[in-house]
């Protein structure tokens, strides 16, 4: 026991303060207990749990503090923002946890460590890096997890349950369940007890499981497409996206697509030339654009623009789907065939790509699908259209993360992400150019991967996992940070096999019980046609698409658009059906 007037005894539960539960006498408790007290009435969020020690000589500068009971902050330690931990977790001398920190039970933090829950913005290269906005994603740290001394944890991080940090590590990805990682960037060195689930696979375990998958979706496609059939009453019918929708333009192509990824023919119950002539009849003569349904299934007029965000898409999924179906647009693309080269940067450059980077790449999409449709139709644009569309691009790259636009702190790196996913999908992907910045795009890509509130199982899309993967594979020849693009796709792709309804497909959004009932979470034609395509490109990032025994001819194809045309190479893809 240690005498409470001897002064070494504050400084052995500062540095040690393991011994505090042992050693500590009464008066050391009540002094304890007096400095908690006053800690609590400085801070509205505070909350500390029985039997818990905090030394006087930390820095716990603390928005929020909730300490579960049994749990100790060291001397040294510096606090700040927002930190909930459970029970029995230690902060030893000199860590630093600073941001929205979440710790479960049982979490050790060693001496010097640091988890960083926020980031300096430094895109802006005009603007000092210190005046530059600051986003945080938060870093969540599961139970049982034993963080050794000298490591640094990365905002955005997830370390899951189990997990032990070797010292001196830098955590710069998520941390799978009971991995033993270390090393900088830290990576999974071995297992504590048996790999999880999924875990212990080789390549050839995880072709296994893609070959089943795959024969499990092509035997119930027929099903899965059927159910998003209403008949209609003169022996026709149309496509919902899923039972109870309305009609729509993009359902009718979704239904294609995957009929033809999973079969190698058009969807029943309507003969292929049924839905050539449908989808054909739906253009606009004048203008080439395909409007848009209402609920009982008559079109709606289109309107006097290039195109709109109600009809743009169609220029895609109409077109594809033609494709697929051996035939083509009924009529060119007369609106977009009539921009001029300044028509065109002068779109551009009104769009809101600081805003709203999404819908920007959305538009530089669909104008290079519709210039691309009209040459295959050769049909040529106005001189200097198409070199001011790539031109303006390459140029506004920027070439700090290889994307358009700038994150936002709000929705960090997604926005700009997903735009940089559709703007170059239809273009340099379609057309076969390399994009401007391949390595910063991947340094950007994989940053966002990071991001749990886009990545985590339960609140993936179809959206953001394609906005990752697409990207990933256009600039995988670079052979640039490799190994870990194929830790990411092999950890996608075991989720993104977990999604799969039977008899239903895949929802656009993964399922989870707080959000059933949804609309993104019903299993519908989108989510299966994304989620299809989804597969096949992580798949071939790890090495192993061949076991699927499909490959992308549409929308999502990932050759370029311009190198043969699937009316000449039917007669392979019908060969699958034997498959």
């Amino acid at each position: 026991m240690t005498d409470s007037n001897d002064p070494a005894a504050p400084a052995l539960f500062d540095y040690s303060p393991w011994h505090y539960w042992k050693q500590a006498t009464a008066d050391d408790r009540a002094r304890q207990h007096r400095f908690q007290r006053t800690l609590c009435e400085a801070g509205d969020e505070y909350g500390i749990g029985e039997d818990c020690y905090i030394s006087p000589l930390a820095a716990v500068q603390n928005e929020g503090l909730r300490l579960g009971p049994r749990s100790y902050i060291a001397a040294g330690a510096y606090l700040t923002g927002t930190l909930r931990t459970g029970r029995d977790c230690t902060v030893n001398p000199y860590a630093v946890v600073r941001g929205t920190v979440e710790l479960g039970d049982g979490v050790r933090i060693g001496a010097h460590t640091s988890l960083l829950a926020f980031n300096h913005g430094y895109e802006d290269p005009d603007t000092e890096v210190f005046r530059q906005p600051m986003s945080s994603e938060g870093i969540r740290i599961g139970d049982d997890v034993w963080i050794g001394s000298h490591v640094v944890v990365l905002d955005g991080i997830t370390v899951a349950d189990g997990a032990v940090i070797g010292a001196g590590s830098v955590v710069t990805k998520d941390v799978p369940a009971r991995a033993v990682v270390a090393g900088n960037p830290a990576r999974v060195l071995r297992w504590r007890g048996a790999p999880p689930a999924g875990r212990q696979g080789t390549p050839t375990d995880l072709a296994g499981r893609l070959t089943a998958f795959a024969d499990t979706a092509r035997a119930q496609a027929d099903d899965v497409i059927a159910r998003c059939f209403v008949p209609g009453p003169d022996g026709g019918g149309l496509f919902v996206d899923a039972p109870g929708g309305p009609p729509t333009v993009r359902a009718q192509c979704d239904a294609v697509e995957i009929a033809d990824l999973l079969l190698g023919r058009a969807p029943l119950p309507l003969s292929a030339d049924e839905q050539i002539a449908r989808l054909r009849s739906w253009q606009d003569p004048h203008s080439g654009i395909v409007g848009a349904l209402d609920e009982d299934g008559r079109q709606r007029p289109v309107g006097a623009l290039p195109f709109s965000e109600e009809t743009g898409y169609h220029f895609l999924c109409v077109g594809y789907a033609l494709d697929l179906l051996g035939s083509e647009f009924a009529h060119p693309l007369h609106s977009v065939a009539a921009l001029t080269a300044g028509d065109v940067v002068e779109h551009l450059e009104a769009l809101p790509w600081e805003e709203n980077p999404w819908y920007c790449g959305d538009w530089a999409d669909t104008l290079g699908t519709a210039l691309m449709w009209n040459r295959r139709r050769e049909v040529r644009e106005q001189p200097g259209a198409l070199d001011a569309l790539f031109g303006w691009l390459l140029t506004h790259a920027d070439p700090h993360t290889g994307l358009w636009g700038t994150p936002s702190a709000a929705d960090g790196l997604m926005p700009v992400v997903n735009g940089f996913y559709r703007a170059s999908r239809g273009t340099f992907a379609q057309y076969g150019l390399p994009v401007p910045y391949p390595e910063q795009t991947v340094d950007s890509v994989l940053r966002h991967a990071r991001d749990a509130r886009y990545t985590r199982r339960d609140r993936q899309t179809a959206c953001n996992i394609l906005d990752i993967a697409h990207p990933l594979w256009l600039t995988r020849t670079t052979g640039y940070r490799a190994d870990e693009i194929v830790t990411l796709a092999r950890q996608l792709l075991a989720d993104a096999l977990k999604h799969w309804v039977d008899g239903e497909g895949f929802a656009f959004r993964a399922p989870h019980p707080t959000t059933t009932g949804e609309r993104q979470n019903r299993p519908g034609l989108q989510g299966t046609e994304m989620w299809l395509a989804i597969i096949w490109y992580l798949a071939d990032l790890a090495g192993v698409s061949d076991a699927l025994g499909y490959r992308p001819r549409g929308i999502h194809r990932p050759e370029p658009a311009l190198i043969g045309t699937n009316r000449h190479t039917r007669a392979v893809s019908r060969g699958r059906e034997s498959r």
